[in-house]
C-alpha cells in the first residue's frame, strides 16, 4: 500500500489558518464544488490537502494543474489512512475534516475561529452542522433539500437561506466538518486503522480523545455546510465498524455519542463525568461477548 502513494507539496514553506484534509475517489466534479465553496466562502488562509484515492475519472490529472496540495494513493485506501498519511503536508495548528460532498457555507472558516479564539485550551471538538436534503433522524442536522448532486444543487437558493434555517449549539461533535487542535491529532494518533476503510471512524476517534481528557464536544449552529450524503460510502464494501466499536470500548457507539456525549442536546458547555448504570454495563458485556 504505501509504494503507491506520493505526495506533492505545492505550497511547501507557507502558514495557513486552518489545513482542510479532503479525501475522494473518484468524484472529481463533487470534488471541484467542494474546493470552489472554500475558496468563495473562506475569510481565513485555507490550506486544502486532498487525498485522492485512484483518481481514475479524471481527478489526477486535474489535481497535478491545480495549486493545491495532494496525495495520491493507487488504490482506494480509505478515510482512515488517507486522512494520516497529509500528517506531514499540514501546515496550521488546527487540522479541519471536511467530506468531498460538501459545500462551506460563509464564515464557515471565522466561526471555528472564533470559537477556538473564545476557549482556553486544546482539549476541544467543534464540527459545524450539516444541511442535509433528507431526513434521517440525526438530530444534529438542518433539514432542507437543496439538492442531492450536481446536477441539481441549488447553490443560490442555499445562500440566500442558510443563515435563516434555526438551529441552536448542540453538544455531541463527532462527524465532519469538524476541527481540533494539531497536539491533540498526534496524541492520539490520527484515526484508528483498524476501523478502515472507516465505517464507525468518527465516533472511534472522539472516544480517543475523550479518554485522553476532552470534555468540550461543541456543534456549532452557525458554522454550516451542506452536505450532499454519502457519495462515496455507498460504493465501498463497509466494515463492520459497530462491531469493532463494542469490542474495542466494551461499550456500543450508541451508548457513547448519547450517554457521553449528549449528541444531539442543546449545548451546555463541558460534558459532565458519566458512568453507565450496572443494566447498561451488563447488556454491553453481552453486547461484547456475542459481536
Amino acid at each position: 500500500m504505501i509504494n503507491g502513494i506520493k505526495k506533492y507539496d505545492k505550497t511547501q514553506n507557507q502558514k495557513f489558518d486552518f489545513s482542510v484534509l479532503i479525501p475522494t475517489w473518484n468524484n472529481l466534479e463533487i470534488l471541484k464544488n467542494c474546493l470552489k465553496s472554500l475558496e468563495k466562502n473562506s475569510s481565513l488562509s485555507i490550506q486544502p490537502i486532498i487525498i485522492a484515492n485512484e483518481g481514475k475519472d479524471g481527478t489526477l490529472e486535474w489535481l497535478e494543474q491545480s495549486k493545491y496540495d495532494y496525495i495520491h494513493a493507487k488504490e482506494n485506501i480509505g478515510i482512515c489512512y488517507a486522512l494520516n498519511i497529509c500528517r506531514s503536508l499540514i501546515k496550521s495548528e488546527y487540522v479541519v475534516y471536511l467530506n468531498d460532498d460538501m459545500y462551506v457555507l460563509p464564515n464557515w472558516d471565522t466561526g471555528f475561529q472564533r470559537e477556538i479564539n473564545n476557549y482556553d485550551g486544546k482539549d476541544f471538538m467543534f464540527s459545524g452542522t450539516m444541511i442535509e436534503p433528507i431526513e434521517t433522524g440525526n438530530h444534529c442536522v438542518i433539514v432542507k433539500n437543496y439538492g442531492n448532486g450536481m446536477a441539481n444543487f441549488q447553490e443560490e437558493q442555499l445562500l440566500a437561506e442558510y443563515k435563516s434555517l434555526e438551529k441552536q449549539d448542540w453538544s455531541g461533535s463527532t462527524w465532519p466538518p469538524n476541527v481540533v487542535h494539531l497536539d491533540l491529532w498526534d496524541m492520539v494518533g490520527g484515526l484508528s486503522t483498524e476501523f478502515s476503510p472507516g465505517m464507525y471512524s468518527d465516533p472511534d476517534f472522539s472516544k480517543k480523545i475523550y479518554n485522553a481528557g476532552v470534555r468540550n464536544f461543541k456543534g456549532i449552529a452557525d458554522v454550516r455546510v451542506y452536505h450532499f450524503g454519502s457519495k462515496s460510502t455507498k460504493r465501498v464494501k463497509k466494515n463492520t465498524g459497530r462491531k469493532q466499536f463494542i469490542q474495542k470500548w466494551g461499550m456500543s457507539s450508541g451508548d457513547f455519542t448519547k450517554k457521553f456525549l449528549n449528541q444531539g442536546n442543546d449545548y451546555e458547555g463541558k460534558l459532565k463525568e458519566t458512568r453507565l448504570n450496572s443494566m447498561k454495563r451488563l447488556k454491553n458485556w453481552v453486547k461484547r461477548l456475542i459481536s
